[in-house]
């Protein structure tokens, strides 16, 4: 097994000046996850039409100095080496369903769970709303990624291909051999940074070149849809959900409650909007939410409109950070973040703590208070905000995935919640003149609200 020492080249501008010679090192992948003595032919799937990606040398280098030999199993990277920031995941299972969220967009990817690739890639079926069964959106989102131990076999009914060809098929680098726990252990320690993957001996002995931020960047806007798109046409309530790189499965979890999803871009004016929905759902996205301004300023109009039966609005993550700065609160970037499938979040109100997926690295902050506005969820581990939920209106959001699709499905009961809120609305407003309903209580955000009431 590669150890931290022997795998850890520091720093490294020495690699630089001193190219590696790489017919005097083992730059074998670690093979602990393929069969040997495959009597049962158990191995012998379908596989993809593509042929197994070259596997060649690779270098994880990090912002920070330090970097780490591998063997690319992924994409062979020509031109430029592939950079992003660099973050980890602590989730068991579920791949394919990470490496297609959009909240990964710009990041290179590290699986702490030693063993990836042992069950290949599926097909990209669709169920009876258009959306990807296994996957969270059309394509590989992540920048790359890094495993300690690539399986070179998999062994699933539904696989179609292997993890490294489908890599190569999106021109996504894959690094394996990588000391994971090293890697995560510096993250941890230090913070999140950036880092780029080299794949090939000529990349890898180049010279440095700058590494690219992706959160400097409007990421909400490249990962969100261009164009309005509806799913379960006819259902009885009608939700506009904000995509701000919204993944399949929410959808998938409005729709298969009865309602009809409308996908608007995140950037989309509801006020002027000529359909009045009974619903909005923020949906998750990636990176910095300070950059996506213009989903604030339309969240903030649509709620200071005068109204008789307020229109119920969920979000969650990204969308919870977004209602969040809409609401007055400000945002701040985590140390290293929380992404995995295993983060305890303890409801405010009922006392109850819920095990939860997460992949956020930008967080908001609770510790002023907001006007008509309080905490939801907490987090049991680090105790950063988790969730908000106004006072009176029907405005709430969660920080986690309820939706998880490798699980845990802990929350999945807050879409069951949201769409009965939304037909509870919807039903006021229908028969409005048949109720009394108590007198207007518009939005008000921070810089609405009266001196004396902010003090």
């Amino acid at each position: 097994m590669f150890g931290f020492a022997k795998n850890l080249v520091r720093p490294a501008a020495v690699a630089a000046r001193n190219p590696i010679n790489w017919n005097a090192v083992n730059t074998r992948a670690r093979f602990l996850a393929t069969l040997s003595n495959d009597k049962a032919g158990i191995l012998q799937r379908p596989v993809g039409t593509q042929p197994e990606p070259p596997m060649l040398p690779g270098l994880l280098r990090l912002q920070t100095g330090e970097s780490f030999k591998a063997t690319s199993f992924g994409a062979p990277l020509t031109g430029a080496p592939m950079s992003g920031e660099i973050v980890f995941t602590t989730a068991l299972v579920g791949y394919p369903e990470s490496m297609t969220d959009p909240s990964y967009r710009g990041q290179i990817l590290v699986f702490t769970q030693p063993l990836v690739g042992n069950y290949g890639v599926p097909a990209p079926t669709r169920d009876e709303f258009g959306l990807l069964k296994h996957f969270e959106a059309d394509g590989i989102q992540v920048q790359g990624i890094i495993v300690n131990d690539y399986a070179t076999k998999y062994s699933h009914w539904n696989a179609i291909e292997s993890l490294g060809q489908w890599c190569a098929r999106y021109g996504v680098p894959a690094l394996t051999g990588v000391d994971t726990r090293a890697v995560v252990t510096m993250l941890r320690e230090r913070g999140s940074t950036l880092a780029e993957i080299r794949v090939g001996e000529e990349m890898v002995n180049a010279e440095q070149v700058p590494l690219e931020d992706p959160n400097v960047r409007n990421l909400v806007a490249e990962a969100s849809t261009k164009v309005k798109t509806t799913y379960n046409k006819g259902g009885d309530v009608k939700i506009a959900l904000i995509d701000c790189g919204v993944k399949h499965n929410i959808i998938r979890c409005l729709a298969k409650r009865g309602a009809q999803v409308d996908v608007v871009p995140w950037d989309h004016d509801l006020v002027r909007d000529p359909v009045k929905y009974d619903g909005i759902f923020i949906s998750n996205g990636p990176g910095n939410p300070d950059k996506a301004q213009k989903t604030v300023a339309n969240l903030r109009a649509f709620m200071s409109q005068p109204f008789k039966v307020p229109t119920p609005i969920f979000g969650i993550c990204m969308g919870n950070q977004l209602l969040g700065l809409a609401a007055g609160y400000k945002s701040y970037k985590l140390k290293y973040g929380n992404r995995g499938h295993n983060q305890p979040a303890l409801n405010l109100v009922t006392g109850k703590c819920v095990i939860t997926s997460q992949n956020h690295g930008y967080a908001l902050d609770d510790s002023v208070e907001v006007p008509g506005w309080i905490p939801f969820f907490r987090n049991a581990n680090d105790g950063s905000n988790e969730g908000i939920r106004h006072a009176v209106l029907p405005y709430s959001s969660v920080q986690f995935h309820p939706e998880a699709m490798g699980g845990p499905l802990d929350t999945d009961y807050l879409f069951s919640d949201f769409v009965q809120e939304v037909r509870e609305y919807k039903a006021k407003r229908d028969n409005q003149s048949r109720i009394v309903m108590p007198t207007s209580v518009p939005f008000q955000s921070v810089e609405q609200q009266p001196a004396a009431v902010a003090a």
